[in-house]
């Protein structure tokens, strides 16, 4: 499985307001470099408002509107207003999109990066719920690769800087990769820079290489 964006469903439920909390941020994060899917969103939130403004009016409690607005302040969405891709050149630092970079604390380079696996450093975003759905930006060092392995459920990518080929194809920044158990690859950073990118899974992956499947009882990954 592998795209160049998320697919209809996602962007639905991003518009609605039903997708989880890392999805909602990877959509978010995808749509600053991606016009056309700005677009289909537009085109979702306005067929949302009219099905709204044919619906009776219903009476609500005076705290209600001070409750949305609560929500609406937390929301990753919010980060669509700012339509301008990361900036890398000049100062050689990677400008996280606004959404990402509110969630994360920081931009890329100012973020407290932890290893996982040879030439692979993450930062988790959120709780991570064992066993569930787990957000985090990736960096894979130029030219290195990520441990071959194939999935317990789906991951979507999204790419922030830099790039990545696998089986699939090659990535660069604000493509959206998805992948599940149907898919067995080992991603490989582009030779000329760190690849940095959003991963969403929901469920650890399962290592599949000939050394690093004995590891899959010890690595969360």
């Amino acid at each position: 499985m592998s795209t160049r964006h998320p697919d209809d469903e996602i962007l639905l439920a991003y518009a609605a307001g039903t997708a989880s909390h890392g999805t909602a941020l990877l959509v978010a994060t995808h749509i600053t470099y991606c016009p056309l899917c700005r677009g289909k969103l537009q085109a979702m939130e306005q067929v949302g408002g009219a099905l709204m403004e044919a619906l009776e009016p219903a009476a609500v409690s005076a705290g209600a509107r001070d409750r949305v607005m609560a929500l609406l302040d937390g929301d990753p969405r919010l980060g669509t207003s700012d339509s301008r891709p990361p900036v890398t050149a000049v100062t050689g630092r990677t400008v996280l999109p606004r959404a990402l970079r509110e969630a994360a604390g920081s931009d890329a380079d100012g973020l407290a990066w932890q290893p996982v696996l040879s030439g692979v450093d993450q930062v988790l975003i959120g709780k991570a719920v064992p066993g569930g759905e787990r957000t985090r930006l990736m960096r894979i060092r130029a030219g290195r690769a990520v441990p071959r392995h194939t999935h317990r459920g789906s991951e979507m990518v999204c790419v922030i800087a830099g790039g990545f080929r696998d089986v699939l194809g090659h990535y660069g920044p604000g493509d959206v990769a998805v992948a599940d158990d149907a898919v067995d690859h080992q991603p490989v950073a582009d030779d000329d820079r760190d690849c940095i990118c959003l991963a969403v899974t929901e469920a650890p992956v399962r290592l599949t290489g000939r050394f690093w499947r004995w590891l899959n009882p010890f690595v969360q990954f």
